[in-house]
């Protein structure tokens, strides 16, 4: 095994931002107890952050990002895990305190990682990355009205940035649940390739944009919000009695301006997605979920694979709104 590897490299020296395609040793792999040689990674709103100027999130310097990746365990200390086993890992800050998985090495705490399921490989798990297992926690979240409310069905989801990486995933999740899918997106080109994940209705994102009020009709069972924002107002007015809303985004701001009453008089339910700190248990459940509820050829057909100079071209396309689809990253390519 080479003691040399590449990795994307970020730096923040005298005031100057860089990053760039660079050497390093295994031995400037300072974190953790497992060794892993990275298969793939995936492109997310977050690394486009901090590959554009460490987005406020990265505060050690030289810096290897990415927030996901999978791969097979080249060394172990635990013996949870053995040469060659495949592994997932994503979040538990990984690629924002701890290096990352953009590089063809990765070293982590073995309690970050869990064994990629054998209905999947280690290609289709970054397919989804952090992306697909966010949006398959906001799914559940809103399948769980019908546990906790014994037996109340849920019929009607809204799915709010709906062409988004998180949005796509859960619009196709969601449906093959059996549910009717409301999708938001203010892309009018993107209504066919929603209708084609499942989407049965389109509606423009400016229809969340106008002033609400305190309680409307209700309409959305559950709804999965990957934006955040004043649309939430609007929203929370909708939401029929002991609706869900999973919220696991804030693209669209972090401030929402809403009152008590879809709370108080409707029960309403407002449920957080934290997909870095989830339990290693409900990890693995949603990841041998994966294959059940997600078709793979569909996200193969909106996903491109890219070496490291392809995502150092890629991810300021991603902040501004113009990349569609899901990336993956290839560190061998």
């Amino acid at each position: 095994m080479s003691e040399k590897f590449k990795a994307i490299i970020i730096d923040n020296q005298n005031e100057k931002f860089s990053r760039g395609v660079k050497e390093i040793n295994l031995d400037d792999l300072k974190d953790g107890n497992v060794l892993v040689k990275i298969d793939f990674s995936s492109l997310n709103y977050k690394d486009a952050l901090i590959l554009n100027n460490g987005g406020k999130i990265v505060r050690k310097f030289p810096f290897v990002p990415g927030i996901d990746f999978s791969g097979k365990v080249v060394e172990s200390q635990d013996s949870k895990f053995k040469k060659d086993d495949n592994v997932i890992l994503t979040g538990f800050r990984v690629g924002e305190a701890y290096f990352g998985g953009f590089s063809q090495f990765a070293k982590v705490e073995s309690n970050f990682l869990i064994k990629t399921p054998s209905s999947i490989d280690n290609k289709k798990a970054m397919m989804l990355g952090t992306a697909g297992f966010t949006a398959l926690q906001c799914a559940f979240a809103v399948k769980a009205r019908e546990e906790l409310l014994l037996g109340e069905k849920v019929k009607d989801v809204l799915v709010t940035g709906a062409t988004g990486g998180v949005g796509s995933i859960a619009v196709m999740i969601l449906s093959k649940m059996g549910y009717d899918v409301h999708a938001v997106t203010g892309k009018k080109d993107k209504n066919d390739y929603l209708k084609d994940l499942g989407a049965k209705n389109i509606i423009e994102r400016k229809d969340f944009e106008v002033e609400s009020k305190l309680l409307e009709k209700g309409m959305w069972d559950g709804v999965v919000d990957t934006v955040g924002g004043s649309a939430l107002t609007k929203i929370f007015a909708q939401v029929k009695p002991n609706g869900i809303v999973a919220a696991c985004g804030n693209a669209g701001g972090n401030k929402i301006n809403t009152t008590v009453m879809p709370f108080i008089i409707r029960g309403v339910k407002l449920w957080g997605i934290d997909s870095s700190g989830a339990s290693i248990k409900r990890r693995e459940f949603l990841w041998n979920e994966a294959e059940k509820l997600i078709d793979f050829k569909k996200i193969q057909s909106f996903t491109k694979e890219l070496s490291f100079n392809d995502l150092l071209e890629t991810f300021p396309k991603l902040l501004k709104g113009e990349y569609f689809g899901r990336a993956i990253v290839n560190p061998n390519k």
